[in-house]
Order: C-alpha cells, then sequence, then structure tokens
C-alpha cells in the first residue's frame, strides 16, 4: 500500500534529580531548545519543549522507525551534558 504514513504522539517528562530547582529562567530557554534539537537531530518532530525550574514536558511526533527508549535516553543523556557545561 503506497502512501502509508503512521506517527505516535508521545509526552515525555523527565524531572530534575531531586526535584531541584535547577533550570533558572535565564538559561531555561537555552535548554529547551537544545533538547528540541536534539529530537529534530534525530529525524522526529518535536512539537513542544517547555516546563518549570523541576521538570520539563517534551511532546514528540514519533515515526515507527524510532525506538521510544533510544530517544528519551539521547534526550536525557545529551541535555544532562549541555546543563552540566
Amino acid at each position: 500500500m503506497a502512501g502509508i504514513f503512521s506517527q505516535i504522539y508521545i509526552q515525555y517528562v523527565f524531572a530534575v534529580q531531586g526535584r531541584q530547582n535547577l533550570l533558572h529562567k535565564a538559561w531555561r530557554d537555552e535548554v529547551f531548545k537544545y533538547i528540541a534539537g536534539i529530537i529534530k537531530g534525530k529525524n522526529q518532530k518535536s512539537i513542544i519543549v517547555n516546563g518549570v525550574v523541576d521538570h520539563v514536558h517534551v511532546l514528540v511526533g514519533l515515526r515507527p522507525t524510532m525506538n521510544i527508549s533510544d530517544l528519551v535516553r539521547d534526550i536525557k543523556n545529551n541535555s544532562s551534558n549541555f546543563i552540566n557545561e
């Protein structure tokens, strides 16, 4: 069947370790843009990335070829490294 497309929408919620208030407003938007860039780099659709001082919400349009756990692992690892730098 030619022309069949599928996509699933997944919402992830990432909490900062220990629910500490580490995502300060001064640079929070940069973290959200960085996470959106990770998702785009994996050829997925970032619908929205937002959050507050102790957690982040990510709504992603996933293609069937992407493993959910792989995307979550990459987002968590790369964004943690970005924040720690």
